[in-house]
């Protein structure tokens, strides 16, 4: 139906030269931009595109924009967005580069978020000109909304519906096929303990390197400087670290500074923070370490004794006693940050909550478990409550059939643990583009989206814009 209106060529330049684009989120000393210069780039990028095409866009002050077709007084929203997490390490090919290896197009971005909002635009496209070659008159907008900090706090989403007209039905292409009806809630607990106290010891944690932003990326590496007062062997320590590293199968090297000082490293495998058993977690291994290590020599911190007790390699929250799987999945466990805020050690983490379960129980666990531990107290942040759409429902129905119609399968919706945009809407589900059975690339090295992938999503997109057009 609309696949001779689809441009192939077009749409992969299109994503090669966004992908080009590093768009992480920065701090930037200019206030017009507000999630780092790059980000900006990218959303005009995309503003400059939808112009191109002949539809309508509007910046909306640098937090977002949007890209506009059709006409009517009700609104379809698709709603993606632009910004990427950092690319890590050890890529194949160049992350920023959009290369094309094996029908693949590479880069940060190709399937988070940057290849299925381009498809999302085609499909706009393929749209119109199929309604303009059969003299279709079209009665609602579709607006394919472009928010920029995603990975972060959704202040740009914030932002957009503070100011802006919001859609009455619609979906976000940021997750899988055939369509998710459900995805878990997220928050983000931290803990604090005062490190002040312990600087007098003989060994005494000075710096902390997790470059790990944000939560919900499984860290990849994590290091920290130890200084090492005279009456222990700097040699001493070196062994007892290569010994447990060595029981435990931990990716972990050392590295001396000075006479007095060392460095450790631990190293793991990015992914994202929904599917932690797809990587490596590098700050765990290293706060288990230490905890040994510094046991080892009568020196008990407080937060590494409770983090090896009741977290360590658990993605579950088994120890916590926080995991009441429900048909949204199990509870999944990121342990995303580490290191010093002023004189506190302090160590975050990324939850992914079944639907059914409440924040209370979860923020009542940290509770009791930091009142046995001295000094150490703790925090929640980043709350998005779950999103939770009948199966039943005319939206989830009409996208379900029509990726099954259109790839002769007979998939049914599913539940994630990821967090879409399509939570700050209601009405709103995610939809696309991995395809089931296929291995979610998201924030991992060498992401890729494949073009016949690329190409199904656009067809897709097109037909359920047509579809809740009607």
């Amino acid at each position: 139906m609309f696949k001779n209106y689809i441009n192939q060529e077009e749409i992969i330049k299109s994503l090669q030269e966004l992908i080009k684009i590093p768009s992480v989120y920065s701090k930037s000393k200019n206030p017009n931009e507000p999630f780092g210069e790059n980000t900006v780039k990218a959303l005009n990028y995309m503003l400059d595109l939808g112009n191109a095409l002949g539809f309508k866009t509007k910046n909306i002050d640098n937090y977002c924009g949007y890209i506009e077709c059709g006409s009517g007084d009700e609104l379809i929203g698709i709603v993606g967005h632009l910004d990427i997490v950092p690319e890590g390490e050890n890529w194949t090919y160049p992350p920023f580069e959009g290369q094309i290896v094996d029908n693949k197009i590479y880069g940060r971005g190709a399937i988070d978020d940057k290849g299925p909002v381009v498809a999302s635009l085609y499909a706009m496209k393929a749209f119109i000109d199929y309604c303009n070659e059969n003299s279709i008159t079209l009665n609602k907008r579709i607006r394919l909304i472009l928010g920029l900090n995603e990975e972060n706090d959704w202040k740009c989403i914030e932002y957009y519906k503070e100011h802006e007209e919001i859609p009455s039905i619609g979906f976000s292409p940021d997750a899988d096929f055939p369509c998710i009806y459900a995805e878990k809630g997220l928050i983000s607990p931290f803990l604090l303990m005062d490190y002040s106290n312990y600087e007098n010891k003989d060994i005494v944690l000075i710096n902390i390197d997790c470059n790990n932003n944000p939560l919900n990326v499984v860290p990849k590496y994590c290091s920290c400087n130890l200084f090492i007062k005279n009456r222990i062997k700097i040699t001493d320590v070196i062994n007892f670290i290569k010994d447990f590293v060595s029981k435990n199968d931990f990716d972990i090297n050392t590295e001396i500074i000075s006479q007095n000082e060392l460095k450790i490293t631990s190293h793991g495998i990015q992914a994202h923070a929904a599917h932690p058993d797809l990587g490596i977690n590098a700050i765990s291994r290293l706060i288990i370490l230490l905890d040994k290590l510094f046991k080892n020599y009568n020196i008990q911190i407080p937060i590494f004794n409770l983090f090896t007790q009741y977290i360590g390699l658990d993605i579950h929250g088994e120890r916590l006693d926080i995991n009441f799987p429900d048909e949204s999945g199990e509870l999944t466990l990121n342990v995303g940050q580490f290191g010093f805020e002023r004189n506190d050690l302090k160590i975050g983490f990324n939850l992914r909550v079944p639907i059914n379960t409440k924040f209370e129980l979860v923020e009542e666990k940290f509770s009791l478990i930091c009142k046995n531990f001295n000094n150490i107290y703790y925090g929640f942040t980043g709350k998005k409550t779950p999103l939770y759409v009948s199966k039943d429902s005319y939206l989830v129905k009409t996208l379900c059939q029509i990726y099954n119609e259109t790839t002769n399968s007979n998939a049914i919706p599913i539940a994630i643990g990821g967090a879409t945009y399509a939570r700050a809407f209601d009405n709103f589900v995610s939809f696309g583009a991995n395809l089931p059975g296929q291995k979610d690339m998201c924030h991992q090295t060498d992401e890729f989206i494949s073009i016949d992938n690329l190409m199904l999503a656009c067809d897709i997109y097109a037909k359920a814009i047509y579809n809740l057009c009607q």
